[in-house]
């Protein structure tokens, strides 16, 4: 028989606290209050003072109300039915559709065992040349998009949900304005993408608690499927808000603030969710690209600095585009020697181009004479920033690749790009030869 607590010691913000016997860390309970019952978690147990997060919020409760423990921690429906469907931060329905009560799964449990992982080893091709191309994301990966406010972010996931070749996508958005998220069904829907796509969100208005709840849902789901033998994607945005929410109940639990006000446990609470990223030996599996906001644009913000460690690179979007310098794919290379035989030499030597372009930019720009070699670069910079960095190209790696050719070859003559000369002969466009 369930205990019913009828007295609560104390109520700070989305925390109440309880003197109760008997619980355990990160178990359920129900507070009934005037204003109806709410579901709230155990994030703390000192002797027999409990303290508990309350989904809906603490506006409402009252000391004289009823706290009832349930006996299990949070759990979500996982089935085939939740394909098309869009859930808030409790896994409760946003779509006015049927609510999901069959094949209760725990949320929260621990990143896979190393000995159940394979070397990653297959690339997901998603349509964008920077990505294909220079940054090629594999599967099995964690990789963060640094960011700032008022950058597309939100609309390069969108891009990545309709375009991944992958078996299914899991969204995840933590404090979304409201026009973000109906960014994001209304893409997903005309783009043909819901049917494979499940998507939990947390908008700004809602409770702050279900924010936190958001990754370990969506991934709690993610690695069901993938031990199914399904290639998930799940996209999370803003990873940022996910720590301010951290921030906010660490704050509301006394507990002493470490850098910037965040806990002092932000580098855990962020390595357990992207840890979750695994290549099964002999399943599926689970690729994870988070949004991270940067305020201020500083990398040095606790959020993207933790990141940093523990993620395998890192997307830098700014001025609309995945610039070249500082996105990194650190596992890029598993991938691209089996992709085409030019892919690693044209994505090296393109970028020591870009990188001789903005020099040459720069001295225009303070003024020097203007040789014929920068004279060219200039131009092939022109060109490269239009063909290919642009977040409106579409198009497939080996075309991309093809286009890589094209522009060399409008700019450059062949032995002034440095790439060896087996492969000039092999990819180097013929009609420029012959011109």
């Amino acid at each position: 028989m369930k205990k019913v607590y009828s007295r609560i010691d104390e109520i700070a913000g989305n925390v109440v606290r309880v003197t109760a016997e008997g619980v355990q860390y990160g178990e359920l309970a129900t507070v009934k209050s005037a204003h109806g019952t709410s579901l709230a978690e155990v994030i703390r147990l000192s002797g027999n003072q409990v303290a508990l997060q309350v989904y809906a919020g603490g506006r409402g409760v009252s000391t004289g109300d009823e706290v009832q423990f349930l006996g299990n921690p949070m759990r979500v429906s996982f089935s085939e039915d939740l394909l098309g469907r869009v859930f808030d931060g409790s896994g409760n329905p946003r779509d006015n559709g049927p609510e999901l009560h069959e094949n209760l799964i725990e949320i929260g449990t621990p990143s896979v065992n190393p000995s159940k992982r394979i070397i990653p080893r297959n690339m997901i091709r998603t349509g964008i040349p920077m990505i294909d191309v220079f940054n090629s994301l594999v599967e099995s990966q964690k990789l963060p998009i640094f960011s700032v406010s008022g950058e597309p972010y939100n609309q390069v996931l969108a891009r990545l949900a309709l375009q991944a070749e992958v078996d299914m996508i899991i969204l995840g958005g933590m404090g979304l304005k409201y026009d973000d998220y109906l960014y994001f069904r209304e893409a997903l829907e005309e783009g043909g993408a819901m049917s494979r796509t499940i998507f939990f969100v947390h908008t700004a208005s809602d409770p702050v608690v279900e924010c936190l709840m958001v990754p370990d849902v969506a991934l709690a789901v993610a690695e069901r499927f993938a031990l199914q033998g399904k290639r998930v994607l799940c996209l999370l945005t803003d990873m940022t808000n996910f720590a301010d929410s951290l921030k906010e109940i660490a704050i509301t639990m006394e507990r002493v603030p470490s850098n910037r006000g965040y806990p002092g446990d932000l580098y855990t609470q962020l390595a357990q969710r992207y840890e979750k990223a695994v290549d099964f030996d002999v399943a599926g599996s689970i690729t994870i690209l988070g949004a991270t906001t940067m305020p201020g644009d500083d990398v040095t913000h606790p959020v993207p600095d933790n990141t940093g460690y523990i993620t395998e690179g890192q997307y830098y979007l700014r001025n609309q585009r995945i610039e070249p310098f500082g996105s990194l794919s650190r596992l890029k290379q598993m991938v691209n020697k089996d992709t085409r035989a030019d892919h690693r030499a044209i994505m090296d030597g393109m970028i020591r181009l870009y990188a001789n372009y903005k020099e040459s930019l720069e001295k225009k720009s303070m003024g020097f004479r203007m040789s014929e070699w920068d004279n060219k670069l200039l131009k092939y910079g022109e060109i490269f920033e239009e063909r290919m960095m642009d977040l409106s190209v579409n198009i497939p790696l080996e075309q991309a690749l093809d286009r890589c050719w094209e522009i060399l070859a409008e700019c450059f003559e062949p032995e002034e790009t440095g790439l060896r000369s087996d492969l000039l002969s092999e990819f180097w466009p013929k009609q420029r030869e012959s011109a």
